[in-house]
C-alpha cells in the first residue's frame, strides 16, 4: 500500500535493535483517516473470505482493528494481556511473547466472544517474529472458530514472523513488508 509506505518513509524513525518507531501515525497518536484507508485494503485483500469477527491484542492493535472492523460491518474482539474483574467465567488463555517489550504476556479472551461459529480476521499493527500473531491464532482454533487471515499493517520482512504464520497456511496480508532498515541513514527498503 503505497500510501502507508510514503507515511512511514516521512515520519517512521528507526531505533536501535530493528525498531521502527512510527507512533506519530500509528501506534500512539493516530491518523484515523489513513486507518480507514488501510481498512478498505484490507477490505480488498480478503474479499474471498467470510469474515464476521476481528481479533486483536492490546493494546496497539486496537485503534486500526477497529477502523477495519468498522469497515467490515463486524465486532472487534481485543485480547487482554491479564485478567481482570470484567472478565468472568470461562476464558481461552494462551501465552505470547512481545518482540517490542521483550517479555512473556498471558493473553485472554473471554468464550463469551468467541466461538465455534466465528470466522475470524486478526489484526495488528506489527510483525516480527510472529509470536503474538501465533497466539492469538491459538486462541482462535482453541475455540474451534475459523482463521479467515490475518491483516498486518507492517510486516518486518528481514525477521521470521511471516514465513512461520504463512507456512502454517494462514491467509497473511502486510500493508507494507519492510526489507531492511538502516538505522544510521534512516533509509527503509520496502518489498
Amino acid at each position: 500500500m503505497e500510501l502507508l509506505k510514503e507515511r512511514i518513509r516521512k515520519d517512521g524513525k528507526i531505533k536501535e535493535g530493528n525498531v521502527l518507531k512510527v507512533d506519530s501515525f500509528l501506534n500512539h497518536q493516530m491518523d484515523v483517516k489513513l486507518f480507514h484507508e488501510m481498512g478498505l485494503e484490507f477490505k480488498k485483500r480478503f474479499a474471498n473470505e467470510e469474515i464476521n469477527k476481528i481479533l486483536t491484542i492490546e493494546a496497539s492493535g486496537i485503534g486500526i482493528a477497529c477502523i477495519v472492523a468498522e469497515v467490515f460491518d463486524v465486532p472487534v474482539v481485543f485480547a487482554k494481556k491479564s485478567q481482570t474483574k470484567n472478565i468472568a467465567g470461562d476464558v481461552y488463555t494462551t501465552k505470547v511473547e512481545s518482540y517490542t517489550h521483550g517479555r512473556v504476556y498471558d493473553i485472554i479472551v473471554s468464550k463469551e466472544y468467541l466461538g465455534k461459529d466465528d470466522k475470524v480476521l486478526i489484526i495488528d499493527d506489527f510483525l516480527a517474529n510472529g509470536k503474538a500473531l501465533e497466539g492469538l491464532i491459538d486462541l482462535v482454533q482453541g475455540a474451534g472458530a475459523k482463521v479467515a487471515g490475518a491483516g498486518i499493517v507492517i510486516e518486518k520482512g528481514f525477521q521470521p514472523g511471516g514465513k512461520f504464520i504463512r507456512d502454517r497456511g494462514v491467509h497473511l496480508e502486510s500493508l507494507a513488508i519492510v526489507e531492511s532498515m538502516d538505522e544510521k541513514t534512516g533509509e527503509i527498503v520496502f518489498k
